[in-house]
């Protein structure tokens, strides 16, 4: 991030900026939000995984049936771990919401976006930039396009910040030429 000089002897840095680049309004993630992104997403990367407690139920399903080995406590033991897991992941997301240092990912930021980087600006003299090259994925949702960093970290980008119709469809240019978002057929 570029600082503001606390000397004024020094110099003042201000954010390089693109005059072609796409520019956004100032926009906060909220953290309901957030929780609900992050649990979307923690669901879409972790669907193989449900393949482990419905092989435990139908092994103990079929072990019941054939009277080899009928019990009921298997049922309890899936369902609770299952629930406890997912439990476990709301909680770490819930929590991040609250940690010092994810603080700036609750901040308002507006961005401009070019095909070089994504210039993520505080005001006009701070901001921070990310290369295209730290988008693990992106996609467009009903109401927003969603930019995702890694397992936690998301640029949530509602259609609303965005100045105009022209500006969306150069971000979404911008995107498909990244090979962030699939071109529709």
């Amino acid at each position: 991030m570029a600082k503001v000089s606390v000397n004024k002897h020094q110099p003042v840095y201000q954010m390089p900026t693109n005059p072609a680049a796409v520019r956004t309004k100032k926009y906060a993630l909220p953290t309901k939000k957030y929780i609900t992104l992050a649990m979307r997403y923690f669901f879409k990367t972790q669907i193989k995984w449900v393949l482990v407690p419905v092989a435990l139920i139908l092994i103990n399903a079929i072990l019941g049936i054939t009277g080899v080995y009928p019990n009921y406590w298997v049922y309890i033991t899936v369902f609770v771990g299952t629930l406890l897991y997912i439990l476990f992941w709301v909680i770490q997301f819930t929590g991040i919401t609250q940690l010092a240092q994810y603080k700036p990912m609750f901040e308002k930021f507006s961005y401009e976006f070019d095909s070089r980087q994504i210039l993520m600006k505080l005001n006009h003299k701070e901001g921070n930039i990310m290369k295209w090259e730290q988008i693990l994925e992106g996609y467009k949702d009903k109401d927003a396009y969603v930019l995702v960093i890694s397992k936690g970290q998301f640029v949530h980008l509602p259609f609303s910040i965005f100045t105009s119709e022209h500006d969306i469809k150069v971000f979404e240019r911008i995107l498909k030429q990244k090979e962030l978002l699939k071109a529709e057929k």
